[in-house]
């Protein structure tokens, strides 16, 4: 492979545009741009996930799914391109599937917390969302593909899912668990059910 990369540092952005793959510029600001942004932040955090202790598997996992987000991020940089494939989505089914099938069945809301590894898994979570809506907007404007927009969909569930799995995950062998949202108004009830 060819060197893609010669120069950084153009300027050419100075004027707040910049250039897509298909040799266009457009502003900074464009919902496309957003996209691009949003995804492109999204697989710099699991970057930072990846620095943390986890089971083997979920780590071949996230790297695999680094490189899925650079197709997306390719393909949202040029109008009209595929290069995320449906079956991208197809894996991440068979991935949720399968570390939802270890977990037990979750009974009140979680909160975003617990060891780093699942907190950073959260923070990946969120950001998946917003790159899911920074892909409907931009749908809104432009004919995209459905494979981007399902992909993050389903990333930002599985991202939850390894949340569990890695607050569970301990490396001296012992297991952890979720950390619990204590909702007053659920505590409420529960009591006014037990006094009557």
């Amino acid at each position: 492979m060819g060197n893609r990369l010669t120069q950084i540092a153009t300027r050419t952005g100075d004027n707040g545009t910049t250039g897509l793959g298909d040799n266009t510029r457009v502003s900074k600001n464009s919902l496309r741009v957003h996209a691009m942004g949003d995804v492109d932040e999204l697989n710099s955090h699991i970057g930072v996930l990846l620095c943390e202790p986890m089971p083997e598997a979920v780590r071949s996992l996230l790297i695999e799914i680094q490189h899925e987000l650079f197709n997306l991020g390719g393909e949202l940089s040029i109008p009209g391109f595929e290069l995320l494939k449906p079956q991208a989505v197809l894996a991440l089914d068979d991935a949720l599937a399968e570390h939802n099938a270890a977990l037990p069945k979750l009974q009140e809301f979680i909160l975003p917390a617990g060891t780093r590894a699942a907190s950073q898994a959260h923070v990946c979570r969120t950001v998946a969302r917003r790159a899911e809506r920074a892909v409907v907007a931009l749908e809104g404007q432009e004919a995209l593909k459905d494979t981007p927009r399902q992909y993050l969909n389903r990333l930002s569930d599985l991202m939850f899912v390894l949340a569990r799995v890695l607050n569970r995950h301990r490396s001296d062998g012992s297991v952890g668990d979720d950390v619990y949202w204590h909702s007053t108004r659920m505590a409420r009830a529960d009591a006014d059910s037990a006094t009557s």
